[in-house]
């Protein structure tokens, strides 16, 4: 069963590749975080708040190309969560019937959020992504992507702050907000480690 879903955030960091979008249940409480590249991400930002640019992007000329092709979107589909990965499939409605378009979720969400298109996530994905497995080794292997994750964001967020260009350039308020988060992405590599450490 598929289970209503909306965009409830978009969060667009400077640091990494990696950023963020939150899929909320419409009819329930449950939400879960996708991560997307900023490419994506500043898509759909920007065609959520209907940002015009001198010529179509990507997503906008897709989006386009179906228009113009006397096709509409129907829906969203998050399908399935294999090996870590989400897999959409990008609904539409066309002369000769329905067709099924693969798809990643960031950019099916980038072509059809600007048109309010319904976004639903098969039910069982939502029970592996809020229920994860219990076992051993996939609990560590999380903890293991996350802990990599830190340790690139770690990594840029320190040549940041060690750069004389950036510090004489920023307001000191930014600057402040980059050092509490790499104070508290410090602390959580560190509790990760020592989670690692005890599990073995």
């Amino acid at each position: 069963m598929d289970v209503r879903m909306e965009l409830s955030r978009v969060i667009i960091t400077e640091l990494g590749d990696q950023q963020v979008i939150f899929l909320r249940e419409v009819d329930g409480d449950r939400s879960f975080p996708i991560m997307i590249g900023t490419n994506e991400a500043i898509a759909i930002d920007r065609r959520l708040k209907g940002i015009k640019t001198p010529r179509p992007m990507t997503h906008d000329l897709l989006a386009d190309v179906i228009e113009k092709l006397g096709a509409g979107i129907l829906k969203i589909v998050v399908s399935e969560l294999r090996s870590h990965t989400f897999i959409a499939t990008l609904h539409l409605a066309t002369d000769s019937g329905p067709v099924e378009i693969d798809s990643r979720p960031s950019d099916a969400i980038a072509v059809g959020v600007a048109c309010d298109t319904p976004i639903y996530v098969a039910d069982e994905v939502l029970e592996t992504v809020l229920n994860p497995p219990a076992s051993k080794n996939a609990r560590l292997e999380l903890l293991r992507q996350r802990l990599d994750l830190l340790g690139e964001q770690i990594s840029v967020l320190s040549e940041r702050l060690n750069d004389d260009d950036f510090l004489a350039q920023m307001p000191e308020d930014v600057i402040e907000r980059h050092r509490q988060q790499l104070e508290e992405m410090r602390n959580e590599y560190d509790a990760i480690q020592r989670v690692l450490r005890k599990l073995g």
